[in-house]
């Protein structure tokens, strides 16, 4: 209210000047002309409880128009509330300006909406699409495997040769998850109505990540050290496996030799961690690992990071309530540290 009066005088402080400079003339006129002082005071004290009177009153309509305009505008652009009648022309074209910008946003904000849209389906759809050709692939794959197919091999040999075949089954099996990846990615932003939240083994959501990634460990001979882990967290499992195969994925993608532990915090069994014993992030790069896109050092190097990856981790963590750290030596491996606790909240 204060800020209001201090603003409302700031604007009439011109008309203030000038009726107190007439009021002084006129008071000097008139007694120049002999005008007794007690009938010049007693006008100009008539004068001013006018003008003191009018003033309030104009105060008052100031501020009615005010919360007006807070009332017309609080939910702008999508809605424009009924604005104060206008008393000048420059108002009026004012207000006509506020309500042709105010539809001209609702109508380029509907636009982009069905655009996003309209490329959301069609990654969806182009997304689910390509799983055909890709489980036909697989198909092929494991007829080769069990003699009834021919399929040649990077050597150029036939599709008896091992190696050839597993390095394609490998190469198949990155694709999909790429192509997984863009599903998750589409999704994620609008995950809430894809929630499933309640308690959960945490063991069997990490077992289902190692099966998922075993031929990965076997094929660049990786250890891995797991221990079993009792405790039950609260969670969306589908979310959650997905967090835990992209650190997976990046754990062997980083890690030649060595070996990939996977176990829980001592004296936290909700914290699950997860160390490599692959090149490290290098120590610049770590406050911006979870940024989109942002690939950095070993980024560059790979030329084939996206680094969409842990920014979508780290995205659907938020969402979930847990909370997700990195820790890395350069040369010596990275810990990443995934807390899964989450306050149960009950409305009574």
């Amino acid at each position: 209210m204060k800020h209001i009066i201090f603003t409302y005088l700031k604007k009439n402080r011109k008309s203030v000047v000038f009726y107190l400079f007439f009021l002084a003339l006129f008071y000097l006129v008139l007694y120049l002309y002999g005008v007794r002082a007690d009938a010049l005071s007693y006008a100009v004290f008539l004068s001013l409880v006018t003008f003191f009177v009018l003033g309030v009153w104009d105060l008052w309509r100031y501020v009615r128009k005010v919360k007006s305009l807070d009332e017309a505008f609080r939910n702008m652009p999508y809605e424009l509330g009924e604005l104060p009648w206008p008393q000048d022309i420059p108002e009026e074209k004012y207000q006509e300006e506020i309500r042709t910008l105010g539809e001209r946003i609702v109508r380029l904000e509907n636009d982009a909406r069905i655009s996003r849209q309209e490329m959301l389906d069609f990654y969806s759809l182009w997304a689910h699409q390509i799983k055909t050709p890709l489980a036909a692939m697989n198909l092929l794959l494991q007829s080769a495997e069990n003699g009834q197919g021919h399929i040649p091999s990077q050597s150029g040999e036939t599709g008896e040769d091992g190696r050839g075949m597993e390095a394609m089954r490998i190469e198949l099996f990155k694709t999909e998850q790429y192509v997984d990846m863009v599903l998750s990615y589409l999704r994620a932003e609008d995950m809430s109505s894809d929630l499933l939240l309640k308690k959960y083994p945490l063991d069997e959501i990490i077992r289902q990540a190692v099966r998922k990634y075993s031929r990965m460990f076997i094929l660049k001979k990786i250890r891995l050290e797991y221990e079993s882990c009792t405790e039950e967290v609260l969670t969306d499992e589908k979310w959650l496996l997905f967090v835990l195969e992209q650190l997976l994925s990046n754990a062997l993608k980083y890690t030649e030799t060595g070996m990939i532990r996977i176990r829980t915090e001592p004296g936290s069994p909700a914290v699950l961690l997860i160390e490599d014993t692959g090149i490290g992030i290098q120590t610049e790069d770590l406050p911006r690992v979870f940024e989109k896109g942002f690939t950095g050092y070993n980024g560059r190097q790979d030329k084939k990071s996206t680094g969409i990856g842990l920014y979508l981790c780290r995205m659907i963590c938020e969402k979930l309530n847990h909370t997700i750290t990195i820790t890395s030596e350069p040369g010596r491996g990275t810990a990443v540290r995934l807390d899964l606790f989450r306050e149960e909240r009950r409305h009574e």
